[in-house]
């Protein structure tokens, strides 16, 4: 076999698993979506909709991992391509840590349900950090899949964005709850939400941190932005 033969053949089989964590990202996306629909709806339905998904997600996180450590053992690569399957590999963990705090959304509202609490409750005030945490994934994803360092470093400087919208809401809670007693504990399941949201956000960092590290072979996970910048000009 013509060492071409050998190239297009790997190029096949990073094409096929990196199609397949796209399907991961793209799953737990709606994933997302459907915790925050159920949330501003008050879905019993949608919620355990996220909740039986998430099944799914951990079967093909275990799949991709698999193929990986296939292909890694076949191929031996070396270089780039060794640090290309190893950030798949860590994509593949942040996606399925995705999938678990949208579980976890989910089963703040069942409880939040559950507990009687009034349509009242400030949840729809999420919205806007949610819409940022799903669109901060969408691009990530996006970034992952050309390999491009520009946008991933955008999105590292969009990552404030996420935590001051948690932080806003969490101030708007306290005053919530000081209000009106009764509401302290559905306040704390929001919070709790709230919480997950930003870590979503977390995720999609790390993800943008990842393409980097493929392209520039620097680890800029706790490197000032400053620092980030000169290594992806």
């Amino acid at each position: 076999m013509t060492e071409k033969h050998l190239s297009s053949q790997f190029d096949s089989e990073l094409g096929a698993v990196s199609s397949r964590v796209m399907e991961l990202g793209g799953l737990v996306e709606s994933q997302i979506r459907q915790a925050i629909y159920a949330l501003s709806q008050f879905s019993v339905e949608v919620a355990q909709q996220v909740i039986a998904a998430e099944a799914k997600v951990n079967a093909m996180e275990v799949e991709i991992d698999r193929e990986l450590s296939s292909i890694i053992a076949r191929r031996q690569p070396t270089a780039r391509d060794l640090r290309l399957l190893i950030a798949i590999s860590k994509a593949t963990a942040n996606l399925e840590r995705v999938g678990d705090e949208a579980e976890k959304i989910a089963r703040m509202v069942l409880s939040i349900i559950s507990s009687g609490a009034p349509r009242s409750l400030p949840s729809l005030e999420l919205r806007v950090a949610s819409d940022l945490a799903s669109g901060q994934l969408r691009k990530s994803l996006d970034a992952f899949a050309r390999l491009d360092t520009t946008a991933a470093l955008a999105i590292l400087k969009e990552d404030d964005l996420i935590d001051q919208e948690f932080d806003g809401f969490v101030r708007k809670l306290i005053t919530y709850m000081m209000e009106d007693p009764r509401m302290i504990s559905p306040s704390l399941d929001l919070l709790f939400l709230a919480k997950a949201i930003e870590r979503i956000g977390d995720h999609a960092k790390n993800i943008a941190e990842l393409i980097i590290y493929i392209v520039k072979g620097a680890d800029v996970r706790h490197a000032a932005m400053d620092e980030i910048e000169l290594v992806v000009r």
